[in-house]
């Protein structure tokens, strides 16, 4: 028999197993008149299937029934997951030790002899749906806290995709800041900023440092004859052919202006810098690219200035840039398409 009162102000729902009707009519009696939801049965299996369709918060078990033993039914609800959380308080008249240590072996959490006192069976039944109660309290904050943390590891995983997203933007934003967007070499102002950190470091190390300027010879009469699409194909062509000629990788191809390169050799000897603006001179050759209104040659040429110094810390990289200068204009003054070297007198 199975025995439902309003559940709506109830204190907990408990499952009464017990073969005697007397005793399941006065246990139920009592736990409904203080405010407990009530089902109550006479057979083990009929206790299992009841537990099993809607699991209590409580199940009040007899150990002798008709079918099948209190502790059988104990043990298959226990190895179910469904109702293996579900305390279980053995009631019986079996006085015997070994009874009561059966009833914990097999998973019970109480033991109430028969004949049993009405305020122990309230007490004990209070405190086991308590415990049951903060049970499910725990269960729940600890679920409400992995998902919380779940949420924080996702939240955090997503920030750092993001972080890692604008650290690549912003690393992208400082690579086209200092980039010249024509040749895809540096520009005028990595320039300047590459010459002075490697003055400041090889002033203090005392080591060389050399700088080639380079012009391409008759270049206005080149865009006027080939127009400004064919010019901005032969400044590319020509910073290719440059970055191709130098071979460390501290060196700096920097488009320093119109049609004007600077190349920033750190830790180079002069003769080397030569070497290095040979080899330029040799790969803008290679180009072959036609420049019919040249008065210096029937193909685009360079005219190259170099000069090379140890940085001294009271000077300023912009000596580097005027004799490196100079020796530029007297590459053009001595007819373009050749290479030329000044030096100042402190290091010859």
């Amino acid at each position: 028999m199975i025995y439902f009162p309003n559940a709506e102000s109830s204190l907990g729902s408990i499952l009464l197993v017990d073969d005697k009707p007397d005793n399941l009519r006065l246990l139920s009696t009592m736990l409904m008149e203080h405010q407990y939801e009530v089902r109550r049965v006479t057979k083990g299996v009929m206790a299992l299937k009841t537990a099993k369709a809607a699991p209590p918060d409580l199940i009040v078990l007899d150990i002798k029934l008709p079918d099948i033993d209190g502790y059988e039914v104990c043990q298959s609800l226990k190895s179910d997951p469904l109702t293996a959380e579900i305390p279980i308080i053995f009631i019986s008249a079996l006085d015997h030790v070994l009874d009561k240590v059966k009833a914990f072996s097999v998973g019970g959490v109480d033991y109430i002899t028969k004949p049993f006192q009405v305020e122990e069976v309230l007490v004990r039944v209070k405190n086991h749906l308590t415990l049951r109660t903060q049970h499910k309290q725990l269960l729940e904050q600890n679920e409400r806290l992995q998902q919380e943390i779940q949420a924080r590891k996702e939240i955090e995983a997503a920030l750092q995709e993001s972080q890692l997203e604008l650290q690549k933007l912003n690393q992208e934003l400082q690579r086209l800041a200092h980039l010249d967007g024509l040749t895809q070499t540096a520009n005028r102002r990595q320039f300047d900023h590459y010459l002075q950190q490697e003055w400041n470091q090889l002033s203090v190390e005392q080591k060389p440092l050399s700088l080639i300027m380079c012009d391409v010879d008759y270049f206005k009469s080149y865009n006027d004859t080939y127009g400004h699409q064919a010019g901005d194909d032969c400044l590319r062509a020509i910073a290719q052919a440059i970055s191709q000629a130098i071979s460390h990788s501290t060196d700096l191809v920097a488009r320093y202006g119109g049609e004007e390169f600077g190349i920033i050799l750190p830790q180079t000897e002069l003769e080397e810098a030569e070497a290095i603006a040979q080899k330029i001179q040799q790969e803008i050759q290679y180009l072959k690219l036609v420049h019919s209104q040249s008065q210096a040659h029937d193909y685009i040429t360079l005219s190259l200035g170099i000069t090379c110094l140890i940085p001294q810390p009271n000077s300023s990289p912009s000596l580097l840039i005027e004799w490196a200068d100079r020796a530029l204009y007297q590459a053009k003054k001595q007819g373009r398409n050749c290479i030329v070297t000044l030096l100042q007198e402190s290091y010859v």
